[in-house]
């Protein structure tokens, strides 16, 4: 087994205090404002979401900051579900949250937002009329305009952030962060793209930030004592939105507004990508709105986006940011902070950005999971502890599936031996690993490595096929099937032969320079970039309307920005006959379509490998692709949930 070398990177200045207003933290990591969905239907913190946050504090986080919660709902709707602090009810709610964070070690910060107007999609829903900065138009119908809001509804507002402010502070928050970013109803007054108003509320900079400077007055007034802090988009990336020739002026009439700390990122709706970078955006992809923000700025700058904690050291050594706000990482690994002060970095479980269970169920109005931390969600009942009826069990498959049951079944005391064909464990990550843009899951597979090296229970067996009625499993007390998936290509399909499937290309088979990638699932997408960047001609034939059409809107965003940024040619709507030595025939509603290349991939899909688990019967458990090729974040959460229970 391949472990890597100990990281460098030392971390004195991510591990080092900070004083903002009243409050000295004592590390500049800061968990960055999520929402959890874990709340009850009208809005209200339960002891899950607690739990929660309470276990980012324990792991050392210094700061940890709720998701944003709604302060009004005369002008908005708030939908069922969506955190809430605009009644007295929901003080108590937001008191446990601040009390676990605070009974931890942590300071407690509350995300307040005023509305998201133009943003908002349940206008409809709850029988309301959208309204904005200005008459713009409605993101979710173009055709329909808002309706500019009154100065007496703009002023209730901020009445009723100072209101929800008291509420915190009563619930004894550390840090109100009012929610600036994304295109939500603050930015949209604060940018020209947004707010055409000629009163005191528009036109120059200092009018159009007037809005958010009051509100946070209101929560100044009514916390005495509270830090305040603000997220803001610095450049919106998109043609028109607001960039940082615009912002730059507003980050003065903020800080003279009486703020004493801002988070920076990018993106807005119309690039929602950047809101939740998935991994095609790489590290650090909008450290550069919290340097320029630094260059004028005399307040603490947070820095968000895609951050590492070796990234993070390096960012505050370039003083680009003084502090590191960290979203996904801190829902994959809660422990990140104490990690890094017992000199264990490589034991920090990677985030590897594929938004599939934290955003992804968030956007769905599910409570938000982790595809490689089971436990989130659960910190309260998935602890595990040693079995008082340890089995011999045997593990057929080291893909993440089988690594995962391996890992909690050892740690719960059970015996296990792991057995695989490969050389190494990671079943198909590794092939998978191979773009720049997914390393990520090249560290996911170090720290499975790191983590079974050091449960004495666990043995991993490489280099070894097991056979129905091997002696391997002689002796089992249960046996585990995690065989993974076979490649797939359709029968009507003619000369599969002549082709290399996705796999073989990334397990290094050799490609020509023009290369036709029969298949536009994600699999065959992101093997297309993955040839463009580095310099193939690419053309992706797929026959549905659309590529990647089951993957998550806001990761499929950067992938076609991605791909037409790479001239990657797309025929959708086209399916393949045949596949000859140089080229492939096809089919679209216009006819039969003829095209040549040097190499031809195949990314049809995967079918699950049953073979071995039907040869054994019904006495095996079976995880992972095996079951049904699925997502990397499902079989993990299915392997961990059967090893706890055994």
């Amino acid at each position: 087994m391949t472990i890597s070398s100990e990281r460098s990177v030392g971390y004195e200045r991510i591990l080092s205090p900070i004083t903002i207003g009243n409050l000295t933290l004592p590390n500049r990591v800061v968990l960055a404002p999520m929402g959890t969905e874990m709340g009850t239907e009208d809005g209200r913190s339960t002891p899950r979401e607690a739990a929660y946050y309470g276990a980012r504090a324990r792991g050392g986080t210094a700061l940890v900051m709720t998701g944003v919660n709604f302060l009004q709902s005369d002008l908005e709707p708030i939908a069922p579900g969506l955190a809430r602090a605009d009644t007295d009810e929901h003080t108590a709610g937001l008191k446990g949250i601040a009390d676990a964070i605070h009974a931890e070690g942590g300071l407690a910060g509350l995300q307040l937002t005023p509305g998201l107007g133009r943003n908002n999609q349940y206008y409809d829903e709850m029988g309301m009329e959208p309204v904005s900065s200005s008459n713009n138009p409605y993101f979710f119908d173009p055709e329909r305009l808002c309706r500019p809001l009154e100065t007496d509804e703009i002023h209730l507002i901020v009445q009723r952030t100072g209101e929800a402010a008291l509420r915190a502070y009563e619930a004894g928050f550390d840090v109100i962060d009012l929610h600036g970013h994304t295109g939500y109803l603050i930015d949209q007054f604060m940018s020209k793209v947004w707010n055409r108003r000629t009163d005191e509320y528009g036109g120059s900079p200092e009018n159009r930030a007037r809005f958010a400077v009051e509100c946070l007055q209101a929560i100044r007034e009514n916390a005495p004592g509270v830090t305040t802090s603000f997220r803001i988009s610095v450049d919106h990336k998109f043609a028109g939105g607001r960039t940082w020739e615009e912002t730059k002026d507003l980050i003065r009439a903020l800080e003279e507004g009486g703020l004493d700390m801002i988070l920076c990122d990018d993106g807005s709706y119309e690039a929602m990508d950047y809101v939740f970078p998935p991994y095609y955006l790489g590290d650090d992809c909008m450290v550069s709105a919290a340097a320029r923000v630094k260059t004028i700025a005399s307040i603490p700058v947070g820095a968000c986006g895609n951050i590492t904690p070796e990234s993070g050291e390096k960012i505050l050594e370039r003083g680009e940011a003084d502090l590191i706000v960290i979203g996904r990482g801190l829902i994959a690994d809660p422990d990140i902070v104490n990690k890094l002060k017992e000199g264990r970095a490589q034991d920090i479980r990677p985030c590897i950005r594929c938004n599939q269970l934290c955003t992804g169920n968030a956007f769905f109005g599910k409570a938000i999971g982790c595809a490689v931390n089971p436990e989130v969600g659960y910190e309260r009942e998935r602890v595990i502890t040693p079995t008082d009826t340890p089995k011999n069990i045997v593990v057929v498959g080291a893909g993440p599936a089988g690594i995962e049951f391996a890992r909690v079944a050892g740690l719960r005391g059970h015996t296990v031996n792991v057995y695989d064909r490969a050389d190494r464990i990671g079943g198909v990550l590794l092939p998978a690993a191979t773009p720049e843009f997914k390393r990520e899951l090249f560290r996911m597979i170090e720290w499975w490595e790191r983590q079974l090296a050091t449960i004495e229970n666990v043995t991993i067996n490489l280099n070894h096929e097991v056979q129905p009625g091997g002696d391997e499993l002689v002796g089992a007390d249960v046996i585990v099937v995690a065989t993974g998936s076979h490649p797939f290509v359709p029968s009507t399909i003619e000369g599969a032969e002549n082709a290399v499937d996705v796999l073989a290309f990334h397990e290094g088979a050799e490609i020509g320079k023009r290369v036709i990638v029969c298949g536009g699932g994600l699999s065959g997408a992101d093997a297309a970039l993955e040839l463009a960047i580095d310099g193939h001609e690419v053309i992706v034939v797929e026959r549905e309307e659309e590529i990647a059409r089951d993957m998550l809107m806001l990761n499929r965003t950067s992938l076609l920005r991605e791909l037409d940024k790479h001239n990657v040619q797309i025929l959708i709507g086209t399916t393949v006959t045949s596949i000859l030595p140089g080229g492939i025939k096809a089919e679209n509603a216009y006819g039969p379509v003829d095209l040549e290349a040097d190499t031809i991939i195949t990314a049809f899909g995967l079918r699950p490998a049953t073979e071995l688990g039907e040869a054994l019967g019904t006495e095996v458990i079976t995880v992972g692709d095996c079951v049904a090729p699925r997502k990397v974040g499902d079989a993990v959460n299915d392997a961990y949930a059967i090893a706890f229970d055994i």
